[in-house]
């Protein structure tokens, strides 16, 4: 059935496989009362902020090397709407005009665009956790070790950050279900990730959040194969106890807020 977009074009329901919800998601989403339809109440100049703020992050993405193209893909969420980098348009063409935005069940509520091929990624982020933005890349050190390992070791204390020694999520097509599927599973207890020969999912309570826990990850991935590249040394790796008092101290990291 069509729906009428707030840009006044109407809209069909939400791609195949994007419209599922785990069960862990729904649980999440329910408790946070975002089933039933009820929308939170969003300001139209809210949505323009975010929508602006997303394009700087994606434009990032492609500036510090973290992606090549349209590769990778940026999300923010604002109220109940999801706003998402359009799949294959190059970042440093879009405009205000150009938002695109979903609800939590994958249906296109705004812009005329056609969202990220991985949505389903970014929407079981946004069902099983308080995440406000989701920065996915494919970041070539990083993507590098989820080749190699199971897991990143933890080779630095910013390993802490990230809630503990980052796993790697199995592969899966991208933009299927199952890859989100895995991707959730390797994100428990964590707030990034790597994907199996695919690159990395972080997510955070702000864009500039779940950017820094993307840079981050990149750079411990790089530390990592660096230090393993010395033939005939390796890297000494951190314990679980002392990544965990890591975590612990990085929790009141930088200045207070007052």
């Amino acid at each position: 059935m069509a729906e009428q977009r707030r840009d006044g074009r109407e809209g069909q329901d939400g791609q195949d496989g994007q419209g599922g919800q785990d069960n862990q998601g729904g649980r999440a989403g329910e408790a946070r009362g975002e089933s039933g339809g009820r929308a939170a109440a969003v300001t139209p100049d809210e949505e323009a902020r975010a929508w602006d703020a997303l394009v700087a992050a994606a434009r990032r993405t492609v500036s510090d090397g973290l992606v090549v193209g349209t590769s990778g893909n940026v999300s923010v969420r604002v109220g109940d709407t999801v706003l998402v980098t359009p799949t294959g348009v190059p970042y440093d063409r879009l405009t205000p005009a150009d938002a695109v935005g979903v609800d939590l069940a994958g249906r296109q509520v705004l812009g005329m665009l056609t969202p990220t091929s991985e949505l389903p990624m970014h929407l079981a982020v946004y069902r099983a956790t308080d995440a406000r933005a989701v920065v996915h890349t494919h970041a070539v050190h990083a993507t590098a070790v989820s080749t190699l390992v199971a897991e990143l070791p933890a080779v630095h204390y910013m390993s802490g950050a990230l809630g503990g020694p980052v796993r790697v999520a199995p592969y899966a097509t991208y933009g299927t279900e199952q890859l989100a599927q895995h991707m959730l599973r390797a994100l428990t207890g964590r707030s990034a990730c790597l994907l199996q020969n695919h690159g990395t999912l972080a997510h955070g309570a702000t864009l500039d959040q779940a950017y820094d826990r993307t840079a981050q990850l990149e750079w411990m991935c790089r530390l990592w194969l660096t230090a393993s590249s010395v033939p005939g040394l390796s890297p000494s790796l951190l314990s679980p106890e002392q990544v965990a008092e890591a975590a612990e101290r990085l929790r009141g990291y930088g200045q207070p807020r007052g």
